[in-house]
């Protein structure tokens, strides 16, 4: 047993400056919060920052907005080493989907060619990658993947569906339905052997995985700052080094518009930057209060304790193992069966994730994958045992009574 998971089933996580690092948090105390993963969770001391940025742009406009691109470039570089990029190859973005929409912007189809992309894959994502095959009369065409299929699988299917006209292969880095990780580095050098391009989904990736941007590979990678991180939200990294990168364009354009990537994509009229520019200040605040390879190791220790403890709450009732064991797991997340007929479908899951905020106060994420429902659990620093045992207590029997009903 590890230090951090010592430190998990006695009590709180202690930070450098926090008895209980939940205080680190203005997270509501009356929610049970175990759902990071999806809008994150900004610490205290950064919503000041950003709080602070805001102030000096509303008491001078003049003295703000001709010199945001400045701002903006500095927290490139001071933002880009943390995902293992170099400041040159890197833009901030709103979001994830919106640099896949920058990609998928520029890219250049035919009919008889084909894009890529997995049962496992982000829902906005995926449906920007048909209309981008939609609009080229060009073949969307789904690998499917195994919930448990390992390394070696994964590798084995795409080089079977990798053909002669396909140009783009779409692919997670870490998935958001089914809380794993895909050998995207070894898909990418794959993919370029048949001749197609990749584009890695890294959304949940920055803080998951060291230097996630070289770890995932692709011609093209983005990664969220407002989840792990802890950034406000707003704030993700697209990184590419692909020699045709000054063909990507933001999706504002501005008085930039003429200048090379990434530089145009600094200044976008009168957009928030704050939440690039506060970016910076929630890395350092979790190196500091806890280190990231600590908060990492941290954080796993939590997601088993969690899993272990939710999934005896439904084994209780049932002779069926509830604890996905996945091949690939990442340090925060893990993925829990639930009962036959809840949550089959996205929009069941949904439904179920704010009936049961409204009816007992927990925050929840629940997924689908091959019509079967699934509780996504994820965790961070300011998560606590009697969290998960809240879940058990409140959340378990509701959902079981919706499975019984």
């Amino acid at each position: 047993m590890s230090d951090a998971d010592t430190t998990v089933r006695t009590s709180a996580v202690r930070l450098a400056s926090f008895e209980r690092a939940r205080d680190a948090w203005p997270l509501d105390p009356a929610i049970v919060h175990l759902n990071h993963g999806s809008f994150g969770a900004v610490p205290r001391e950064v919503v000041a920052a950003q709080d602070a940025l805001r102030r000096e742009a509303d008491l001078s406009p003049v003295g703000w907005f001709p010199r945001i691109a400045e701002k903006v470039e500095a927290a490139r570089a001071a933002t880009a080493p943390f995902v293992g990029a170099d400041a040159a190859d890197t833009a901030f973005v709103p979001n994830a989907s919106a640099a896949a929409t920058v990609v998928y912007n520029a890219l250049q189809l035919t009919a008889d060619d084909e894009i890529l992309v997995t049962d496992h894959g982000y829902g906005a994502v995926t449906m920007g990658a048909a209309r981008l095959a939609r609009r080229f009369g060009a073949r969307l065409r789904t690998v499917p993947l195994g919930l448990v299929d390992d390394a070696e699988t994964i590798l084995a299917r795409f080089a079977e569906a990798i053909g002669p006209r396909t140009r783009l292969v779409v692919v997670d880095q870490i998935t958001s339905s089914t809380a794993r990780r895909f050998p995207t580095a070894e898909i990418t050098a794959l993919a370029h052997t048949r001749g197609a391009r990749v584009l890695v989904d890294g959304a949940h990736a920055p803080g998951l995985v060291a230097d996630a941007a070289v770890a995932g590979g692709g011609d093209w990678w983005f990664g969220n700052l407002h989840k792990w991180p802890c950034a406000p939200r707003g704030s993700a990294l697209f990184v590419t080094r692909a020699s045709d990168r000054d063909d990507l364009w933001p999706l504002i354009d501005s008085w930039a518009a003429e200048d090379a990537f990434p530089a145009r994509f600094d200044t976008q009229g009168t957009i928030d930057a704050t939440t690039y520019l506060a970016s910076p200040a929630a890395i350092d605040f979790i190196e500091r209060e806890h280190g990231w390879e600590r908060t990492r190791r941290t954080m796993t220790d939590l997601a088993d304790a969690g899993a272990q403890i939710i999934a005896e709450a439904f084994e209780a009732y049932s002779d069926e193992p509830a604890l996905v064991d996945q091949p690939m797991p990442v340090p925060s997340m893990r993925l829990i069966r639930l009962p036959l007929g809840i949550g089959r479908s996205r929009e069941e899951a949904d439904a179920l994730r704010m009936r049961l905020f409204d009816e007992v106060g927990v925050e929840t994420a629940f997924t689908s994958f091959a019509g079967a429902g699934y509780f996504r659990l994820s965790v961070h620093l300011y998560t606590e045992m009697t969290d998960f045992e809240a879940f058990a207590e409140r959340c378990v029997p509701r959902i079981l009574e919706l499975a019984r009903a």
